[in-house]
């Protein structure tokens, strides 16, 4: 149960954007645009990214919601999501992906843990300035929306089908304008 009385019982960030939509407005607008903006990396590695957050936070709205998202958007589906949860080091994502992983992850435990050496392994691999970058700020973001969903105490779905549906309208419609109906 929620800490605080929402206007709904949507779950996770949903129930949240419906008791402050005008906070919900600037999430949302951020959302769409590290993870559906025109970008070298496709829509669905950057939801890997926040996958990879959100399950290393342990938040298991976001974590699931984001899996189904990632899943949606790779060829590989849930079977790479799951994989790349469970174990980075074997995962089968390209050299480039698992480096800019390792620095999502390093941002996940604090800033100042992304090292100089992790950037240049990211860069030998192909990564860009601009992929570094929005991989720290995806992975930074993910921590904030993690903790907002748990700190409040909101509510995940057990059922992998809830957030299957959110996929669906996030794949086709994307984050919205911030409105209680829009997904996160």
């Amino acid at each position: 149960m929620p800490h605080i009385t929402l206007p709904t019982e949507e779950p996770g960030i949903v129930g949240l954007f419906g008791y402050r939509p005008e906070t919900a407005a600037p999430m949302n607008a951020l959302a769409e645009v590290l993870l559906r903006a025109a970008n070298t990396l496709t829509r669905g590695e950057r939801e890997l990214i926040a996958t990879y957050v959100s399950s290393l936070n342990e938040c298991r709205f976001c974590a699931s919601s984001h899996a189904a998202f990632a899943a949606a958007q790779l060829p590989e589906g849930m079977d790479l999501v799951d994989q790349v949860r469970a174990d980075l080091d074997t995962a089968p994502v390209t050299p480039k992906m698992r480096a800019l992983l390792r620095i999502a992850g390093s941002v996940q435990r604090g800033g100042r843990e992304v090292t100089e050496e992790q950037v240049a392994a990211a860069r030998a691999e192909g990564a860009t300035d601009l992929e570094i970058h929005d991989t720290v700020l995806i992975a930074a973001a993910f921590c904030m929306f993690n903790r907002y969903v748990d700190g409040l105490g909101t509510f995940a779905p057990e059922d992998p089908a809830a957030y299957a549906a959110m996929a669906e309208k996030i794949v086709t419609t994307g984050y919205g304008d911030g409105a209680p109906e829009s997904r996160h």
